[in-house]
């Protein structure tokens, strides 16, 4: 996989709820060392937590990648969260708020999308799912 201009990625396996604490807190970090406000930082956490417990919960097991991202002048944390399996039967369904295949609210993927600048889902039966989410230091003026 080609990864954007970025410094650094950090690779987290996920397979557990505790592997989503680590991947939120050092998304977090990362987040505050680079400047980010705090507002924004925890932003980042909580997209980070809803897309990795999505893949532990529906998976199994997977990875998020996060780094930073210098394009056009601006910089911002660039997570990438993906597992080889399932897949979405439904990816429309699975971002509008209340639609759940695990009896949950239906509110992590669309969360997610809301709290970042830039965030794009791609993701087949049998071949997994990827979400490339991008937010920016400062948000655009």
């Amino acid at each position: 996989m080609n990864l954007p201009a970025q410094r650094g990625f950090v690779r987290m396996t996920l397979r557990e709820e505790a592997d989503v604490v680590m991947a939120r807190a050092r998304a977090r970090e990362l987040a505050l060392r680079e400047g980010f406000p705090e507002n924004r930082a925890a932003a980042i956490a909580t997209a980070v937590s809803e897309v990795a417990w999505n893949i532990v919960l529906h998976a199994g097991v997977g990875e998020i990648l996060v780094g930073v991202a210098d394009e056009g002048g601006r910089r911002g944390i660039v997570v990438i969260a993906r597992d080889e399996e399932p897949g979405i039967r439904d990816v429309a369904g699975a971002m509008e708020d209340g639609w759940s295949t695990s009896r949950g609210l239906g509110l992590g993927l669309p969360s997610a999308r809301r709290l970042m600048d830039e965030f794009t889902l791609v993701s087949a039966i049998g071949t997994g799912t990827t979400i490339t989410m991008k937010k920016w230091a400062h948000a655009a003026e």
